[in-house]
């Protein structure tokens, strides 16, 4: 039996989806905007804290992401944080704090 890829971060939350894209365009990160449709949901955190819907978009690295990373802090149109951990360009996590559920 062939491993299944993640599902599409499109597929699971078409409205967030959408937030997340206009955010990128609010901030002039067009090069990101333009990967959000091809994002998967690698993994959810796991922390456990009821205000946290943070996912990777990419496997977890062993130690830090190193050389390449900057954080990108959007502007959510809701009330709480959205920020993106960024690798050469790629993103790779996305830390979704303080909001309604996905959709």
């Amino acid at each position: 039996m062939q491993n299944q890829p993640p599902p599409l971060l499109s597929t699971t939350w078409p409205v967030f989806t959408a937030e997340l894209v206009a955010a990128l365009k609010a901030e002039s990160e067009e090069g990101l905007a333009e990967q959000v449709g091809r994002l998967r949901i690698v993994e959810e955190c796991g922390c456990a804290d009821d205000f946290c819907q943070s996912f990777s978009t990419a496997p977890k690295p062993k130690s830090a992401y190193g050389e390449g990373h900057r954080n990108v802090c959007l502007d959510a149109p809701w009330p709480g944080y959205l920020i993106l951990d960024v690798v050469h360009k790629d993103v790779m996590f996305v830390e979704v704090l303080y909001r309604s559920p996905l959709s």
